[in-house]
């Protein structure tokens, strides 16, 4: 990153991380058009270049309704202190270097400067690299309000929201302590993967002390869309992913099922949204030695173009009656859950192997309601229950998150409002 603002493609976001990133980001970083989210959520602008820089300031957070990109590093946050006034100085400086990565600066000082004696304020490894999109958005865990022991450390415990609950466990659940919840969390999206990464190793680097991150994961290849005008993309099973996912630039859709509204409340989350990350193993193995009829009658669309079954195109209504009671589509679409609709911005994974000569790689779910409690924890009972894809998944991370609305102007900072 320069301390000018950049606006071209870099190479490393043409090249990925490796060969599975290549062909699945190829899309998303080949210069398409695509639509641009503002800060305040509600409108979008046409770019063509995912080196431009997505705007810091708003009503809403950016990385939400925002186009995704095609890189993620997410990191959840453990807080090791029970200092107050440390953490909100934290918050303070985490805002600042998050304006400024995003908009392709380096943070403070920068990675080079006359005081070689003293570390410099950024740790460099994204000089010369463009903003690349880069959107940083933060969560708070309900660890943050009140501890698995019961200790309210900052004084926020009559602050958290009813919708914050802790999520029920679910059948087929194989959670991973280590790879669940969390204080705090920071969603870097970006469509260099160096980029993402430098801002959460900055984060981190600014929290030591004060923070220490719990857990991570990388993501490639978006597995939702929120522009529909664009190609969707696809999971790796190999099916498209996101066709009826809510549009960023439907405003209507995005104020019914995204953005906490005022009588919901708590007034510190108005304009915030709720965040359920889900880790979801995926058993490829048995998956790729399944037969072509039988994914599609488990996904209730077929694999090359994605149409629903009985009909044409990708984007044709659904006929859920046509499918199987247990097929995937079905028992997700909003007509078999009351109308209930999340905004998804799931990545794929690939983390090496199990030790059994089996690929570890799966979908790293990203889903924003405005109520978890008719949104995601429904959809997913009816799931986790019935679902004829759960004989080649595992849900094995877990976490929740309330999302504070944007931060306003450069006199505003994350949390501002819950800590006031």
């Amino acid at each position: 990153m320069t301390d000018d603002a950049v606006t071209s493609p870099s190479r490393r976001a043409l090249i990925g991380w490796g060969g599975a990133g290549l062909a699945l980001g190829a899309a998303a970083a080949g210069g398409t058009a695509v639509a641009l989210g503002g800060g305040d959520g509600d409108t979008t602008r046409a770019v063509a270049d995912s080196g431009a820089a997505v705007p810091f300031y708003g009503a809403h957070q950016a990385g939400i309704a925002t186009a995704v990109q095609d890189r993620l590093h997410f990191a959840a946050f453990d807080v090791t202190t029970d200092d107050r006034d440390a953490l909100i100085a934290m918050l303070k400086e985490w805002t600042k270097a998050a304006a400024r990565m995003t908009q392709g600066h380096s943070v403070g000082g920068g990675a080079v400067s006359d005081l070689a004696e003293a570390p410099p304020d950024d740790t460099g490894e994204a000089l010369g690299l463009k903003a690349s999109r880069l959107t940083l958005t933060i969560g708070f865990g309900p660890g943050l309000f009140e501890d698995k022991k019961g200790k309210d450390r900052f004084g926020l415990a009559g602050r958290r929201p009813e919708a914050l609950i802790d999520l029920p466990a679910f059948p087929g659940d194989n959670l991973d302590a280590a790879r669940s919840d969390g204080d705090l969390c920071v969603q870097a999206c970006a469509d260099d993967p160096q980029v993402a990464v430098h801002a959460i190793r900055n984060l981190a680097r600014i929290g030591m002390g004060t923070v220490a991150i719990r857990w991570s994961q990388l993501g490639f290849g978006k597995t939702s869309s929120t522009t529909p005008e664009a190609q969707t993309p696809r999971n790796m099973m190999g099916f498209k992913d996101g066709t009826r996912n809510i549009p960023g630039t439907d405003a209507a859709a995005l104020k019914k099922h995204v953005w906490v509204g005022e009588k919901a409340g708590p007034d510190w989350l108005v304009g915030g949204s709720y965040l359920v990350a889900r880790r979801i193993r995926m058993h490829i193995e048995t998956w790729d030695r399944t037969s072509l009829k039988e994914q599609e009658d488990i996904f209730g669309r077929d694999k090359g173009e994605g149409a629903p079954y009985g009909k044409q195109r990708e984007r044709d209504e659904p006929n859920l009656k046509a499918m199987l009671p247990d097929a995937h589509v079905r028992l997700a679409h909003p007509d078999s859950n009351g109308g209930a609709r999340l905004l998804r911005r799931g990545y794929s994974f690939t983390d090496g192997t199990d030790g059994l000569g089996r690929l570890d790689a799966g979908l790293f779910f990203l889903a924003y309601q405005h109520d978890v409690r008719d949104g995601f924890v429904p959809v997913q009972r009816s799931l986790a229950r019935q679902d004829a894809l759960n004989e080649y998944i595992q849900h094995v991370g877990s976490a929740l998150f309330a999302v504070p609305p944007g931060v306003r102007d450069k006199d505003d900072w994350w949390g501002r409002a819950l800590f006031s």
